[in-house]
């Protein structure tokens, strides 16, 4: 996962994310996501973190 930015954030907390996620697709039977779990979770966690408007965060996932 990757993000032109410094954000002081533990491997353990985006895992948490990542599988609070991944569970919540399987239980609505979500077909499929431009973007996997783990850098979904990443993108949530930037933009609360820096405040930044999703749109421009979105944008540096390609989104």
């Amino acid at each position: 996962m990757f993000y032109r930015a410094a954000l002081p954030l533990s491997s353990r907390t985006l895992s948490y994310l990542s599988g609070i996620l991944r569970r919540h697709r399987k239980q609505i039977g979500s077909p499929w996501r431009r973007l996997a779990p783990g850098q979904q979770a990443l993108l949530v966690l930037v933009h609360l973190r820096k405040g930044e408007p999703l749109r421009e965060v979105a944008a540096g996932f390609n989104v």
